[in-house]
């Protein structure tokens, strides 16, 4: 087991070398939008070039892409993701600001996706064909094939149109400036009010995971419910629920670990739309201002790479959680 960790944080290391290349890369492919706005407020120079060549000073891009990309490599291996373009701020500290509400949400996200999925996919397996089995795959089909923001809007709309729990189901608060999070409720704050803001986003991104859950969990549970095993404890005569849950449930969630694992990727893009749509001041809506409202090239490098980290050692979470639902495997 340790040393097929060791194995794969290694491997993790260089697919996290070539994350931070592509990403150094992509962002300087086309720099001479932020130059250009960061020129129009130039008063130390008399002409356009010369506020230009200040510009580009004062960003670093006056050197030359090798130099740049040094020292990128090297600050990145200290744990620096560098100094915002914005603020001069150093852009790990803007991160740990506002990345608690994105856990947060992901994590409800999650909670409401398993919530639903896993008796929803069992019982739709274990009444394959049946009147319920056909309706709950009606719903999942459909929770799949809305985007989860039209599905935001559409409940924000209900829910003005009629005023029914406008409270819960639109958006809390005001709207956060890129540089001002400090007006959102945490749940250290005020509980209550978090559970509020959070609701919402937290049951309508969980909808369209739990969907994707649900049909795969089902399908891995019919696989498992025609092995030689489950039929052997069915024939010793063992309760429903015991051949259901102990013998049928634990071993189809071995590859549905891996889908929640992959999911999470899509979880943290999808709450770049409902933190935008919700007024929550996570890592989400933190990169989107910092394309949209000043373009600032280090804390979208640094986001990225928080996020890319993240993802490697929840995959590698997923790894070992496997040998504790299946003894039977073993890591070489």
């Amino acid at each position: 087991m340790q040393q097929y960790i060791i194995r794969r944080l290694i491997l993790n290391v260089f697919v996290l070398f070539l994350v931070a290349t592509m990403v150094f890369m992509a962002l300087r492919v086309d720099s001479d939008n932020v130059v250009a706005q960061r020129a129009s407020g130039c008063t130390e120079a008399e002409t356009y070039d010369e506020c230009v060549a200040i510009a580009r000073a004062e960003l670093g891009l006056n050197r030359s892409i090798l130099e740049q990309y040094t020292d990128f490599m090297t600050d990145l291996a200290r744990g620096d993701l560098g100094l915002s373009w914005q603020q001069k701020t150093p852009v790990l500290d803007e991160i740990k600001i506002r990345v608690l509400p994105s856990i947060e949400l992901g994590l409800l996200q999650i909670t409401v996706a398993l919530i639903i999925a896993v008796p929803v996919g069992v019982i739709s397996a274990i009444r394959q064909d049946s009147l319920v089995d056909y309706i709950l795959r009606f719903f999942s089909i459909a929770l799949l094939g809305i985007p989860v923001f039209v599905l935001a809007i559409l409940v924000i709309m209900f829910s003005g149109r009629y005023n029914f729990l406008a409270d819960w189901l639109g958006p809390q608060g005001t709207y956060y400036d890129l540089w001002d999070p400090f007006g959102w409720t945490s749940a250290e704050t005020d509980v209550f009010e978090n559970i509020k803001i959070m609701a919402a986003p937290a049951i309508i991104g969980g909808l369209g995971t739990g969907a994707v859950i649900m049909r795969f969990l089902r399908s891995q549970m019919l696989e498992v419910l025609r092995q030689d095993y489950v039929r052997t404890a069915w024939s010793k005569g063992l309760r429903e629920r015991v051949v259901i849950m102990r013998h049928a449930l634990k071993n189809a969630l071995i590859p549905v670990l891996t889908l929640i694992g992959i999911l999470l990727a899509g979880i943290v893009s999808g709450n770049v739309v409902l933190e935008n749509i919700y007024r929550i001041p996570g890592i989400g809506f933190f990169v989107t201002a910092a394309i949209t409202q000043a373009p600032d090239f280090p804390i979208v490098q640094g986001v990225v790479l928080v996020v890319a980290l993240s993802l490697v050692f929840v995959n590698i979470a997923v790894d070992i959680a496997y040998g504790w639902l299946d003894p039977r495997i073993r890591y070489s």
